[in-house]
């Protein structure tokens, strides 16, 4: 093999993560995951695709060395292979954030104008954790706070917030917080909180990127996240 074969041969094997994530389905794949390991008929009913196209995905992820699998009974579950990956998932958003055109319109178009949304850095949450007057609200599936949640954070998945309104104190400041950057689980949950009265803002991003900050993540069982 030439030199030259040789170095096509080596950026076209660096170039396989690109082509692996080269999907919108794919990518949402990535993003669910970060929360936390899922099955194959989970991951289905997330993005909304049938099973063998979800199978189909997982495979071109588990080709790549991006996601890996482990069972439990006759169940396989599937999780990111390790934290870069978050990583590298968080690295392209930023990147896609800053310089793909008209992705503020893509995100807008999904989240809603949220402009007028209030919101907290990561940096302040985590000064505020554990002040008696700030609750902290994880509107995502309980399943993905069971994994690993910011602690002091109470779970109260968007789909019952409206029913819940009733437990929250008109006089305590409330921070929602999601997926990321662009879910829109803490979005809808502030809307919903100040369209009741309650001061409400949400988290810059979300579980993941607090996580890659070193920040203390914490599973259902009590114990320190170390993934």
């Amino acid at each position: 093999m030439s030199n030259r074969d040789a170095k096509d041969a080596l950026f076209d094997g660096l170039a396989s993560i690109a082509k692996a994530l080269a999907s919108g389905r794919r990518a949402e794949i990535i993003d669910v995951l970060a929360q936390g390991e899922r099955s194959v008929e989970e991951l289905a009913a997330e993005i909304n695709q049938s099973m063998a196209n979800t199978s189909h995905h997982l495979q071109i992820l588990s080709r790549a060395g991006l996601v890996r699998t482990h069972k439990q009974g006759t169940w396989v579950y599937y999780r990111l292979s390790d934290q870069r990956v978050s990583e590298l998932w968080s690295a392209l958003t930023d990147v896609a954030c800053n310089h793909v055109a008209g992705l503020d319109a893509l995100v807008d178009a999904y989240l809603g104008d949220h402009a007028d949304i209030p919101h907290i850095s990561r940096d302040e949450l985590s000064d505020r954790l554990g002040s008696p007057d700030l609750l902290l609200l994880d509107v995502r599936p309980t399943t993905e706070y069971d994994a690993g949640h910011i602690p002091t954070a109470e779970s109260v998945p968007i789909g019952e917030l409206e029913d819940r309104l009733a437990e929250i104190p008109s006089d305590t400041e409330v921070v929602a917080y999601c997926r990321g950057p662009y879910c829109v689980y803490a979005v809808d949950a502030v809307r919903m909180l100040m369209a009741h009265g309650v001061a409400a803002q949400r988290l810059e991003d979300g579980l993941p990127e607090w996580r890659l900050a070193g920040l203390p993540v914490e599973t259902s069982s009590g114990a320190d996240d170390a993934s």
